[in-house]
């Protein structure tokens, strides 16, 4: 059974900072594709970034403010948000896919997801 656990997620004013982690279990997420998501009130979920063993993939709306990273000791995944807007306000969930080197950007080719952390940014 893989669980992943998303916290990290707050208040945070424009131009603030955030940092999530996803924490997983039952899968060793270094030998898979990884992605973060975000879903805002009546939108449709959105990629957000993407890593796998190699490489990195951000959406164009987070590149060069988002970094994503991986710690394989812990089995944890990271998102760095800095610079954040109004816009960014979203549920945030992270996601593994059983692929292990396509990054996609689709939801439906994930396999499993985390329960998803709240983030708020105030203008």
């Amino acid at each position: 059974q893989v669980q992943l656990v998303e916290s990290g997620g707050g208040f945070v004013q424009t131009g603030g900072s955030l940092r999530l982690s996803c924490a997983a279990s039952g899968r060793t997420l270094s030998s898979y594709c990884m992605g973060w998501f975000r879903q805002a009130p009546g939108k449709e979920r959105e990629f957000v970034a993407g890593i796998n063993w190699e490489r990195t993939r951000y959406a164009d709306s987070v590149k060069g403010r988002f970094t994503i990273s991986r710690d394989n000791a812990k089995n944890t995944v990271w998102l760095q948000m800095d610079s954040l807007t109004p816009e960014d306000a979203a549920t945030y969930y992270c996601a593994t896919s059983p692929s292990r080197v396509t990054i996609s950007v689709s939801p439906t080719m994930y396999d499993y997801w985390g329960q998803g952390t709240q983030v708020t940014v105030s203008a």
